[in-house]
C-alpha cells in the first residue's frame, strides 16, 4: 500500500477511496499563507496514486479559511503590496486552483465556519459546498481596500448572478449558511453536527459512482459557462465518447439490462 504523504500545513488522509483534506492550521483560523496553497497543490496530484475516487475538503478546529495570513511574512503574502499580490497569486494561489479546477474525481467542501477572502473562493470551488448553519461566506478584500481574488470575480456572477456577486465583493458583507443555501450559492446548510457525516456520505457516494463519467462531467460543466452551444455539443460529444468507453459504462448497460445495480470500480 502507498504510504500517504504528511505536509506541514493540511492533512491528508483516504478511506472508503475517498481523499480527505483538511486544512490544518486551526490556531489562526486556517488562513492560508503561500505554503499551505503549494501543499494542497501538492496533496491533489496524489489523488491518482492514493486511488481516491472523490475528494472531500474541510477545515481543522472552528473555521474552514479565514482567508490569507495577514500575520505572515508579506514578501510572501498575497496582501503584502501589489507586486507581492501578483506574485503569489500567479505562483501559488491561482495554480492550486487550477488543479482543483482540473481534477479528475468529483469535489466536496464541507463548511465548518468562516470561509473568508481565498477561503470563501476556495470553499466555492468544489462541485458540492455543504456548510454548517453557523458558518458564513464572506468576501473580506473590500475591508482591506482589496479586490477579490481566487476567481471569485468568475465564480460568483456565474453562481449567485451579478447583483448579489456585487453586493458580497463590494459591500463585504457575511452571507450565513442557510442564506448562502438559499441563493443558490452553495448545495445545502445543515446542523452543525450534522455536517461531517453529511459530507462524508456525500463524498463516499460520488467515490462509489461512475468515476470517469463524473470527472468529465465536472469539466463539460465547467466549461460550458464561457462555451457556446455549439461548442458545449462539441464538449459533450467527446465526454461521452470517454466515459462510453470506460469499463463503468459497459457495467452501467449491463447492470441495467440485467435489472441489477451496477457495481462501478471507477475505470
Amino acid at each position: 500500500m502507498t504510504d500517504i504523504p504528511t505536509f506541514d500545513t493540511i492533512r491528508l488522509d483516504v478511506a472508503d477511496n475517498v481523499a480527505t483534506i483538511t486544512l490544518n492550521r486551526p490556531e489562526r483560523l486556517n488562513s492560508m499563507p503561500p505554503a499551505m496553497a503549494d501543499d494542497i497543490r501538492a496533496a491533489l496530484d496524489w489523488m491518482g496514486v492514493l486511488g481516491a475516487r472523490a475528494l472531500l475538503i474541510t477545515g481543522e478546529g472552528r473555521g474552514f479559511c479565514s482567508g490569507a495570513d495577514l500575520a505572515g511574512d508579506r514578501t510572501a503574502s498575497a496582501v503584502g503590496g501589489g507586486a507581492n499580490s501578483r506574485k503569489a497569486l500567479r505562483n501559488h494561489y491561482n495554480p492550486m486552483l487550477l488543479a482543483l479546477a482540473n481534477l479528475d474525481i468529483p469535489v466536496v467542501t464541507a463548511i465548518n465556519g468562516p470561509a473568508a477572502g481565498v477561503g470563501c473562493s476556495f470553499a466555492l470551488s468544489g462541485d458540492f459546498t455543504i456548510a454548517g448553519k453557523s458558518a458564513y461566506f464572506l468576501q473580506a478584500f473590500v475591508n482591506i481596500g482589496l479586490i477579490p481574488d481566487g476567481g471569485s470575480s468568475w465564480l460568483l456572477p456565474r453562481l449567485v448572478g451579478l447583483p448579489r456577486a456585487a453586493q458580497m465583493m463590494m459591500l463585504g458583507e457575511k452571507i450565513g449558511a442557510e442564506q448562502a443555501a438559499d441563493w443558490g450559492l452553495i448545495y445545502k446548510a445543515v446542523d452543525d453536527e450534522a455536517l461531517m457525516d453529511e459530507a462524508r456520505a456525500l463524498a463516499k457516494r460520488l467515490a462509489n459512482g461512475p468515476t470517469v463519467a463524473l470527472g468529465t462531467m465536472r469539466k463539460v460543466l465547467r466549461g460550458a459557462l464561457t462555451q457556446s452551444l455549439s461548442d458545449t455539443l462539441d464538449a459533450e460529444a467527446m465526454g461521452q465518447y470517454v466515459a462510453g468507453n470506460s469499463a463503468d459504462a459497459m457495467e452501467g448497460i449491463m447492470a441495467f439490462q440485467q435489472k441489477r445495480k451496477p457495481a462501478f470500480k471507477g475505470q
